[in-house]
């Protein structure tokens, strides 16, 4: 389901953990044009190189998704229409962000 996931996206970088390090997904990435950003498994012959700099801000993003989820209302998502549950992220965001 990788290729799924760019299928349809023209990106400049594509940041993953090493769960997506396989030959194949990493091709397609640079067939597109952009730069991999996956740290190689440890059991890899032959290591490849990737910006560690790019992949510890996925971390950043990361805490920053579980921290929205520890709001009950955006985790089960109470809101029907997209519109509200929209808004309630909106409102979570900015709430984490004046902590």
């Amino acid at each position: 389901q990788a290729h799924a996931l760019i299928n349809d996206m023209d990106p400049d970088m594509v940041i993953a953990d090493k769960g997506y390090d396989a030959n194949h997904f990493v091709e397609a990435i640079e067939a597109k044009g952009a730069q991999s950003v996956i740290p190689p498994r440890n059991n890899r012959l032959d290591p490849r190189e990737y910006d560690r700099h790019w992949y510890r801000d996925r971390n950043l993003v990361e805490r920053f998704f579980n921290h929205i989820k520890q709001f009950r209302r955006v985790a089960t998502r109470y809101e029907k229409l997209d519109r509200n549950f929209s808004g309630m992220i909106v409102l979570v965001c900015t709430l984490i962000w004046l902590e």
